[in-house]
């Protein structure tokens, strides 16, 4: 047993200083499987990245939420058929009133609506382009507002048609620089005076853009109604119901369903003239998407892989031409053929870990700089590693097993002489 394990140190150690010797063969050799194992982690590490970031967008906007609204986000499998949602009528306060009283799988409700491309004025300074959003009070406790500085709505200020606002960090960046200097300071909409009592933080770009909070300002719903009505041409309007904690989706859904074709007064066989949209709806489909790039990463690394092994396999064959005297004098004292096998496997082995060694590290290095360059959170997990180490492990075996076979089985006179 010593005796083997002793064999198998000194070839490590051959591997090594073969690895050494011939730089440039090795580093051509290295290339194919450094470069499939660089693909196939990548794109792991890429599609885990992003989907971890999906979900916790999506746990923040709220998973357990249902969003009543005119258009759907999704048209099936199908063609999205828009003429169908273009009649409808929009969800109103009554409606979402009348939810908040009769829902009983409910936790919250809240009446939104949004309207783009308005100007904000401070002094002499003024901003274009600018998301309106109006909400009653049970939107904060429905969405994961990041709140730098100041507050949310009081349920006062929310029902008395105060002239608060909180705004995003395009609003208050290019106005005061700081969210606190924001604080107290009084801008203008429409002509309507409004103070300021937040400031939220930068959320930057996001993979799912329910709501750009960036460049929102946020006023409570009587407020807004005076500059704005949710009744006027083009507004989409929206319903927010969120379930009560052990309240399954489907339980909730088929609850509100049957609470609007009530209000709506539908007959049994008319359809729905609203939609009940929630963020799975967007998310499934991202998903499916991710799965594709996955696997077309995945056959791409594999592709490179097979390059890298025949690369291997021609570096192996080398070196066992090279070493054919020094096979014959190791099976002349006594070694025997399995131990030559291994001998040679093991150097394959080392030669794909080295490769894949490399490709992890570039990987890391990737990760690194996206992170840090794009605010995204891109991270490399074990997993990951561990999937590139034994595809590295198998492209040895495979790439080493004939050459080695074939200087197991060399005659000991024959080799010597060679």
């Amino acid at each position: 047993m010593i005796t083997n394990l002793k064999i198998i140190w000194n070839t490590i150690l051959m591997a090594f200083q073969e690895l050494r010797v011939n730089r440039m063969r090795t580093f051509l050799s290295l290339l194919g499987i450094t470069i499939g194992i660089f693909c196939i982690i990548a794109v792991g590490a890429s599609t885990d990245s992003l989907e971890n970031n999906i979900r916790t967008q999506v746990n923040a906007l709220g998973s357990d939420v249902i969003y009543i609204q005119k258009w759907s986000w999704g048209g099936g499998n199908g063609p999205y058929e828009w003429w169908k949602f273009l009649n409808r009528p929009e969800p109103t306060y009554r409606e979402f009133q009348s939810l908040q009283s009769k829902t009983k799988a409910a936790d919250k409700l809240a009446f939104v609506y949004t309207v783009n491309n308005q100007r904000i004025d401070y002094g002499d300074n003024y901003l274009q382009g600018i998301t309106m959003m109006a909400v009653t009070q049970d939107f904060g406790g429905m969405q994961d507002l990041k709140i730098q500085s100041g507050r949310y709505f009081s349920p006062n200020e929310t029902n008395g048609n105060t002239a608060v606002a909180i705004v995003g960090a395009k609003i208050w960046q290019p106005f005061f620089l700081t969210p606190e200097a924001a604080l107290g300071k009084t801008i203008e909409l429409q002509g309507h005076r409004l103070r300021i009592i937040g400031a939220l933080q930068a959320y930057g770009q996001s993979m799912v853009d329910a709501f750009l909070y960036d460049e929102m300002i946020i006023l409570p719903f009587f407020t807004s109604r005076e500059i704005i009505d949710e009744r006027s041409q083009g507004i989409d309007p929206m319903i927010m119901v969120k379930a009560r904690p052990g309240v399954s989706m489907d339980e909730l859904t088929g609850e509100v369903r049957g609470e609007m074709r009530a209000l709506r007064r539908l007959q049994p066989r008319q359809e729905d003239n609203f939609a009940l949209n929630q963020l799975s709806m967007i998310t499934g489909n991202l998903e499916k998407m991710f799965s594709v790039i996955s696997v077309s990463g995945d056959a791409i690394g594999i592709f490179a892989l097979i390059v890298g092994v025949f690369g291997i396999a021609n570096i192996m064959f080398v070196t066992v031409k090279e070493r054919t005297s020094m096979i014959g004098l190791k099976k002349a004292i006594g070694a025997k053929q399995n131990i030559i096998l291994l001998e040679f496997l093991i150097e394959a082995i080392i030669l794909c870990i080295i490769g894949a060694l490399i490709g992890i590290g570039l990987v890391y290095l990737l990760t690194f700089a996206l992170t840090h360059q794009f605010h995204f959170t891109v991270y490399l997990s074990a997993t990951n590693i561990i999937h590139g180490i034994l595809f590295a492990v198998i492209s040895g075996i495979v790439a080493g097993i004939i050459p080695a076979w074939f200087a197991s089985r060399m005659d000991p006179v024959v080799a010597i002489r060679s």
